[in-house]
């Protein structure tokens, strides 16, 4: 099978993941529902999207469903395969809503800070430095990633250790190169956020007890 048919094969699939998605929306929004720990899709790699397929109405409706799954359940990140779709695309953001709830001390401590909206295509990260630390991680958004109700590991919290430095580059939703530069909170927003696109989850990274 050539390049051509390959990539023709893929897209199809991707319309039929859509198409049998849309079969499952919840009926008052219309939105995609977050997919369980137990679904084929969160335990395996996604496929990068082509360049061509960027502007296509499939990728565009993923990326406007992430963007409104995120926001509805007031989370701060989320990847394709959380709502069914096995590409590489991941969203953020964080507001000061969404820190509200903790203390600035804690925010200060984390490092975190209010970020705009960042929609990643075919994101690749590197650590950019090799100090970590640990963060608790559970459901309650895997990390603030999705809140309790359709959490992928609902009702789990664990240590996870992730850098504190990454620098991701990738696709904007245009085709255009984008470059991240990330520390504290957002480096592990987006180093969660990219091991769903490998089909990891916090639980395969929990810090042992001794």
């Amino acid at each position: 099978m050539g390049n051509r048919e390959k990539r023709a094969l893929a897209t199809f699939a991707l319309f039929l993941a859509l198409s049998l998605h849309a079969l499952f929306e919840s009926e008052n929004e219309k939105l995609p529902l977050i997919v369980n720990v137990g679904d084929p899709i969160l335990h395996q790699p996604a496929r990068e999207v082509y360049p061509e397929e960027i502007w296509s109405k499939h990728v565009q409706k993923t990326i406007d469903d992430m963007v409104k799954v995120m926001r509805k359940e007031g989370v701060a990140s989320l990847s394709a395969p959380q709502i069914g779709v096995p590409i590489k695309i991941i969203v953020l953001e964080d507001t000061k809503l969404y820190m509200a709830p903790s203390p600035d001390e804690v925010n200060e401590k984390q490092d975190r800070h209010p970020s705009d909206l960042l929609v990643i295509v075919n994101p690749k990260l590197r650590n950019t430095s090799y100090e970590t630390t640990q963060f608790f991680e559970d459901v309650q958004g895997e990390l603030n990633c999705l809140n309790g109700r359709f959490g992928a590991v609902t009702g789990h919290l664990a240590k996870v250790k992730r850098f504190l430095k990454v620098e991701v580059t990738g696709l904007d939703r245009n085709g255009q190169p984008i470059k991240v530069d990330a520390s504290g909170w957002q480096a592990r927003i987006l180093q969660h956020a990219c091991d769903h696109l490998e089909g990891i989850l916090f639980v395969d990274k929990l810090v042992k007890r001794h």
